[in-house]
């Protein structure tokens, strides 16, 4: 299958550092190349791929030390040319939220979108409602609340490769926080559950300008009169194993609706339990009592934080590679991508493009005998039932 994914450009793909869409569209675009299919990746000219690479930018976004920068110009560069090639492919599958959807609203059926994002904000029902024809993804059943009206197709939830992220039978003492620092993210929570074990807590997280203010009145204070709490900044996905497996759980205190959080699978990939509010995701990536804990209050959260040293993280690690792995997350998309070819008329035409080699599309019959929707995978791998839910 031809197949075009299409990332925001304000990180790098994968992102140098802080960033989740843009890792989740790296690790899904490698892992379609290892199964056989013909992949395009639109990204910043720094990402890093197996696939066929079609730059828009000359560096992402965020990390670019230019002060004067355009998003909203740089992302209608990446929509227009994506469409300058849509001819080439089978399927466009879409990261950038809604901004496609006026440029790409004659072609709705030959796209796939998924929303990384919260889907609570005030603005955002009328603009699925009026673009409905749009397929959708989510990535958690949670995060379609606010919105289930919307055309969802299937839940994917997300998976990382395995061999990035070495495994730790034993943990050094220290609880974990890996993130962003916010409101949101909680990590005053962390702070208080680590103090109240007494117990070392290291927090490796970004602040962005909008929680410059939060970061210096609340936790900065909270950091610099504790012993026990290390701020460790941002780190790489090379720092991550070490980080992560070092800990005795990683501690996701969030108050708000999360769509997914990386950070749970990365932690479970290193075989480190995660204590985890109730909230969003968590209870679809938790498994309460084998892969961490799930809590509703303080109290249940630092009994939690203290006894996850007894879950057994070889276990924690074999769940992550039956249900989070990349080549799982990608084979769940190949169904749904097999569902959205599967509804199109025979002969149909490719999507218009200013190139002149325009073609008919071959009969769908042809197209899964000669390129495979869903190629053989090598023995062993994970079979995506567990974790794909449709419509």
């Amino acid at each position: 299958m031809k197949i075009a994914q299409v990332t925001p450009l304000y990180e790098a793909v994968p992102p140098k550092l802080y960033g989740g869409t843009e890792r989740v569209v790296a690790h899904l675009t490698d892992a379609l190349v290892d199964l056989g299919h013909e992949v395009t990746l639109f990204a910043s000219a720094d990402a890093r791929t197996r696939a066929r690479l079609i730059p828009v930018r000359d560096q992402a976004i965020r990390l670019d030390p230019r002060p004067l920068k355009s998003d909203l110009a740089a992302h209608m560069t990446l929509l227009a040319t994506v469409l300058d090639h849509a001819g080439e492919f089978d399927l466009i599958h879409f990261h950038t939220d809604m901004i496609h959807f006026p440029f790409f609203a004659r072609h709705a059926g030959r796209t796939v979108t998924t929303l990384h994002g919260r889907l609570d904000l005030t603005d955002l029902a009328p603009v699925y409602a009026r673009w409905s024809d749009f397929a959708l993804v989510s990535i958690s059943d949670d995060q379609r609340r606010p919105m289930p009206f919307a055309n969802w197709q299937a839940t994917v939830h997300h998976g990382m490769p395995a061999e990035l992220y070495e495994f730790s039978p034993r943990s050094e003492g220290y609880l974990a926080f890996l993130g962003r620092i916010s409101p949101e993210k909680r990590p005053d929570r962390a702070i208080q559950i680590a103090t109240a074990l007494d117990r070392p807590l290291k927090i490796a997280a970004k602040v962005d300008a909008a929680d410059t203010v939060y970061w210096e009145t609340v936790i900065q204070p909270m950091i610099a009169d504790n012993p026990l709490v290390e701020f460790v900044g941002e780190i790489s996905d090379g720092q991550k194993s070490a980080f992560l497996g070092g800990a005795e759980a990683l501690l996701f205190p969030i108050d708000w609706p999360e769509p997914f959080g990386l950070v749970m699978i990365e932690a479970m990939a290193c075989g480190t339990p995660v204590v985890a509010f109730r909230c969003g995701s968590t209870p679809e990536i938790i498994a309460d009592g084998l892969t961490g804990f799930l809590v509703d209050t303080m109290d249940e959260a630092i009994a939690a934080a203290g006894r996850a040293h007894r879950l057994d993280r070889a276990q924690i690690r074999a769940q992550f590679e039956r249900r989070f792995s990349a080549t799982a997350m990608a084979r769940r998309y190949l169904d749904v991508y097999a569902n959205m070819l599967a509804r199109r008329p025979f002969a149909e035409t490719l999507i218009e493009s200013p190139a002149p080699t325009a073609r008919l599309r071959p009969r769908l019959a042809d197209t899964i005998a000669q390129r495979g929707l869903r190629p053989t995978p090598p023995a062993g791998l994970p079979e995506p039932a567990a974790d794909l839910h449709f419509g």
